[in-house]
């Protein structure tokens, strides 16, 4: 009985490698859980071009936005781990949105098999130029001294630009007030004027502004300058030690797939990422490529990010609402 058995794992071992090998031996779905059109969608419709082109075999991008990408992540948990179906998401649905929406219809660790970490976007702090502060330690500085009159804007309630600042303020020991916007085109109006105060913006939608005057730049919020704002300090530079936020892209396949093939298309996809063309096609996105890295290493850097968004969110008591 136990021979039969080992022979039965042996087989269906070498059926798993064989289809590994395989792959893709037909068109690939690649779900991106929201709009076309949008960051996460030209990301992936530059990164998977590539794939195609390197593995001749086509990649099809199927937008499934909704309630933060949590529709398309939901539809792509429930398809077969046959490497015919990935999904191409961001921290939203698989490090913030967990901790917001308690009634997923996916478990963000038990449902998917990491594949990659493609990119990452770093953020840029913006204040208005009517403040006087030009450092990060003079903005501290000012909002220590003025309690609570300074405000934040943000795209929207438990938004990367929402937690980016929540977790500013509470590392500095500063009290601001949150004024969420619906997107980022009147807060940047508005941060203009001087209706609100600071904002934690992209870089291409925001370093525009800066170059024009009508905002200022403090400090971008990765871990590293970023290569695409190399005159910015970090904000750990700053005076906020540790601090460490980006928006990260990543590749997974639903739970269960076998690991010839989470291998073999973490190879194709970390191979894309690596080429100058790739490179510089996202850079205009304002998105550097992650270093390269296995799909443990992976799974451990989004444990770690999650683990940071909800004591974030618990702190500040933040939802949808």
């Amino acid at each position: 009985m136990r021979k039969w058995a080992w022979g039965v794992a042996l087989w269906t071992a070498g059926v798993a490698l064989a289809q590994a090998q395989d792959w893709p031996a037909r068109p690939v779905r690649v779900i991106v859980p929201f709009p076309s059109s949008g960051a996460t969608d030209l990301v992936a419709r530059v990164v998977t071009q590539r794939v195609s082109q390197d593995l001749g075999q086509q990649f099809v991008v199927d937008n499934k936005p909704g309630a933060g990408g949590t529709i398309g992540a939901g539809e792509a948990a429930k398809a077969q781990p046959d490497g015919y179906t990935l999904l191409l998401t961001t921290s939203s649905t698989h490090a913030i949105s967990p901790h917001l929406m308690p009634r997923l219809a996916y478990d963000a660790r038990k449902d998917f098999t990491p594949v990659a970490h493609l990119a990452d976007a770093a953020s840029v702090l913006l204040v208005t130029p009517s403040l006087p502060a030009k450092t990060v330690q003079e903005l501290v500085a000012y909002a220590k001294a003025h309690p609570r009159a300074l405000n934040y804007a943000s795209s929207g309630n438990g938004t990367i630009v929402h937690l980016n600042a929540a977790a500013f303020s509470a590392q500095a020991g500063i009290e601001m007030t949150h004024v969420p916007y619906k997107g980022t085109a009147q807060s940047i109006t508005d941060l203009a004027t001087g209706q609100v105060h600071v904002l934690f913006d992209s870089i291409p939608t925001g370093m525009p502004h800066v170059k024009s005057g009508r905002l200022r730049a403090l400090a971008v919020t990765s871990e590293k300058r970023s290569a695409l704002a190399p005159e910015l300090p970090t904000l750990a530079e700053s005076g906020l030690p540790g601090y460490s936020s980006v928006t990260w892209f990543g590749v997974y396949l639903p739970a269960g797939a076998p690991p010839a093939l989470v291998e073999r298309i973490h190879k194709a996809f970390t191979q894309a990422m690596q080429t100058p063309e790739v490179a510089a096609s996202l850079a205009k996105l304002g998105v550097e490529p992650a270093a390269p890295g296995s799909p443990a290493q992976f799974a451990a850097m989004v444990q770690a990010d999650s683990a940071r968004w909800a004591g974030v969110i618990r702190q500040h008591k933040i939802t949808l609402e």
